[in-house]
């Protein structure tokens, strides 16, 4: 369908007077753009369902191999925070970008519930205040997190993080700050970009009272995936400590 538009200043004239007038029709042109549309879609609907599968294939073989090496990481974490907890000390839980996703579900587990019912714990998500966050930061020290775990982190509380990688440097300034408050830190991170997984979890930034658990991958989605595999069966193993083996 050809569209008028008028060559002075985009608005019809004024004036009374006529102003001219330019048509632009795609009849002229010879020009569809939807004409390839239809081929290009079909190729990608054809593709669709194998690449599909193959992020169930993916995703299910990196849980399988990782179980082993993961399971007493997870088993040390909950054990920390289930001391902490009943000690009387609080949970602090940080991720930022995709990794604050799986931060903000473990801290409604804990404070609320996860599968079963029970009284909420003492946890709460650093730097979720969109005020905060809109701030600027001259440097990750003076980041809303770390601000935050200078000023409510007592010595005895468990920090919770979640990172991508283990080099962020945001993590490394949320832990250093841990420290400094005599907390403990808890971080579910993926691979080194490049590593091998020979260099120790945590190098330069971990302190012995650390648990660092290692997804042992560098693609962010199956990072992710894991992430939230892994506070799932934090939470089980927070509860089953708590309130005993149950049938689900």
């Amino acid at each position: 369908m050809p569209a008028t538009y008028f060559v002075n200043d985009g608005a019809p004239p004024r004036d009374g007077t006529r102003g001219q007038v330019a048509t632009l029709s795609y009849d002229l042109l010879n020009y569809d753009p939807r004409a390839a549309l239809p081929s290009r879609l079909h190729h990608s609907r054809f593709m669709l369902e194998p690449r599909i599968q193959q992020h169930f294939f993916e995703s299910a073989d990196l849980s399988y191999q990782a179980a082993e090496a993961m399971a007493r990481p997870i088993a040390d974490a909950a054990q920390a925070i289930v001391d902490c907890v009943t000690a009387g000390g609080r949970i602090w839980v940080h991720g930022r970008g995709v990794a604050q996703a799986p931060a903000q579900l473990l801290g409604a587990a804990l404070s609320g519930r996860f599968e079963r019912e029970r009284p909420g714990l003492a946890a709460m998500v650093l730097a979720v205040d969109p005020l905060l966050l809109s701030e600027a930061r001259e440097s990750q020290a003076d980041a809303p997190a770390v601000t935050q775990l200078r000023v409510l982190g007592q010595a005895g509380d468990v920090l919770v993080a979640f990172a991508l990688r283990p080099d962020d440097a945001l993590l490394a300034a949320v832990v250093g700050a841990a420290h400094e408050r005599e907390m403990s830190a808890l971080v579910i991170a993926g691979r080194e970009p490049g590593g091998s997984g020979s260099r120790p979890a945590g190098q330069g930034i971990a302190a012995e009272t650390d648990t660092w658990i290692t997804v042992p991958h560098e693609r962010a989605a199956r990072i992710c995936e894991l992430q939230l595999l892994t506070l799932h069966a934090l939470c089980d193993a927070v509860d089953l400590q708590l309130l005993g083996d149950a049938d689900l």
